[in-house]
């Protein structure tokens, strides 16, 4: 089985339908979304419209349960989530409450967005230092908790990466389709970058040597996505999109 995966695209549906179209032209038999799919400053309508028109298993991340857990005091603070909720109507949130944990898509393979048992947990790096770093390998096999899949799928981070167990298991995190660079405060103030534009997502299939991971950066109308957050007052988001990264070139 030749399987995409896609994860983070935050409501960015110009790097979601560039990706999809190149998916198509590789012929993959499956697809599955790890999550965090609607919410963003850019276009979560025409991304939910596009997602569920494909044939594409999805998951629900952390930002896809906020969207149907906000408190009212969390929207009254977040002129984000209030555009989203707003472009958004019914039909989208009650199918984002259908959204499983998530997905043993296979015997040899299981998807989650966070960790296994946290859709809040970093699987592969520690950031409580400021920086993100790759965990020790008994970190990582205490935070899979049991979960014994060949190949584990997770998100969260936007990093694309690939790390290989002392148990032989390959942890993939697919990175983002829609945002390449984020800061964060929780569980301590932090930054991913990926440093480029481009659209990112990831192609496994087996051969007679073992599995063959492809990580994949697509480009596509990057300015669309770059006016769709400015319009909306997040000239962060505005500045992550067109450069990959936190800070000024």
């Amino acid at each position: 089985m030749k399987l995409a995966v896609i994860s983070d695209i935050h409501s960015n549906v110009y790097a979601l339908e560039a990706v999809l179209n190149d998916i198509a032209k590789r012929g993959a038999d499956r697809i599955v979304n790890l999550g965090d799919t609607l919410y963003g400053p850019i276009a979560p309508k025409a991304t939910y419209n596009l997602i569920t028109s494909s044939d594409v298993t999805s998951i629900c991340g952390n930002q896809d349960r906020m969207l149907h857990e906000v408190t009212h005091k969390e929207f009254a603070a977040n002129p984000t989530l209030q555009f989203v909720l707003g472009d958004l109507g019914n039909a989208p949130i009650d199918w984002l409450k259908t959204l499983p944990f998530d997905c043993q898509v296979n015997r040899q393979i299981y998807a989650c967005h966070g960790s296994p048992t946290n859709d809040l947990t970093y699987l592969m790096e520690d950031v409580s230092s400021g920086e993100a770093r790759v965990r020790s390998d008994s970190e990582i096999l205490q935070l899979v908790d049991g979960q014994n899949s060949s190949v584990i799928l997770c998100g969260h981070t936007h990093i694309p990466r690939v790390v290989e167990l002392s148990t032989g298991q390959l942890i993939v995190n697919a990175g983002s389709v829609g945002l390449p660079a984020f800061t964060d405060d929780q569980p301590t103030v932090h930054s991913m970058e990926t440093y480029s534009s481009h659209a990112s997502y990831t192609m496994l299939e087996t051969n007679s040597d073992g599995w063959n991971i492809q990580q994949m950066k697509i480009p596509y109308p990057v300015q669309d996505a770059v006016n769709a957050a400015a319009k909306q007052g997040r000239s962060d988001w505005a500045h992550y999109l067109a450069t990959g990264r936190i800070n000024e070139l």
